[in-house]
């Protein structure tokens, strides 16, 4: 398979135009929807997808992409995922390449190692490297099991640029939502900066899931920037 011919085939025009619209600074997109990619990303998956992540081109925000969510797909050891994540985290420069592979990657639900990969992402210190590890925490560690250790690390870590600090709003609300009392405890007494506070309840209110009273009440949160 020729991955390039195959993603001009599936190509957009209107689509580039609005995927270019959604990810200001990003070149080279080709625009093909995100869903044509997950099925040749699966096909690619099934195949020798060790051997495409090899040879794979960075030549454009698909191919890029591509390669995140077929390590995502890809049925082999924890061990040889993080290995080939290794390789490719640090290729991430905007928040679709970035979540679409972290909420890609099924086996790392509750999965103590992959909770380690996030952990070790965040140390890395970088915006997208930060984000990343926090969007793995929010799709697959927002659990019994997790939740308090989840808490923890999102109160603890350095939050470096505007994509990070969203994604850490994105996981508080995502905690919320699932543990709302617990969360509401912990947001009146975190060391958040105010930005990423008020934004956190900011989203938690965007939820359908949160009831009028609830927002009403964490409003009273919120701190003067």
């Amino acid at each position: 398979m020729h991955v390039r011919s195959e993603l001009e085939k599936l190509a957009e025009p209107k689509y580039q135009k609005f995927s270019s619209s959604l990810l200001p600074g990003v070149e080279n997109i080709l625009g093909v929807r995100i869903p044509k990619l997950r099925v040749l990303a699966k096909q690619i998956a099934k195949e020798n997808w060790k051997e495409f992540l090899e040879d794979a081109k960075d030549d454009s925000f698909e191919e890029i992409l591509l390669q995140g969510l077929v390590i995502g797909y890809a049925k082999a050891s924890t061990t040889e995922i993080i290995t080939a994540l290794d390789a490719f985290v640090p290729k991430i420069d905007n928040w679709s390449v970035c979540d679409s592979t972290a909420m890609s990657l099924k086996a790392a639900k509750n999965h103590p190692a992959y909770f380690g990969y996030a952990k070790a992402c965040l140390a890395e210190g970088t915006e997208f490297s930060v984000r990343f590890g926090l969007v793995l925490l929010t799709a697959h560690f927002v659990s019994d099991e997790y939740i308090d250790a989840v808490l923890e690390i999102l109160e603890n870590t350095r939050l470096s640029g505007y994509y990070a600090k969203m994604a850490c709003a994105w996981a508080v609300s995502e905690c919320y939502v699932k543990y709302p009392e617990k969360t509401e405890r912990w947001l009146a007494a975190a060391k958040l900066d105010d930005w990423t506070l008020n934004k956190s309840i900011q989203k938690i209110k965007e939820s359908l899931r949160v009831s009028a009273e609830d927002k009403e009440r964490l409003d009273g949160m919120k701190r003067r920037e």
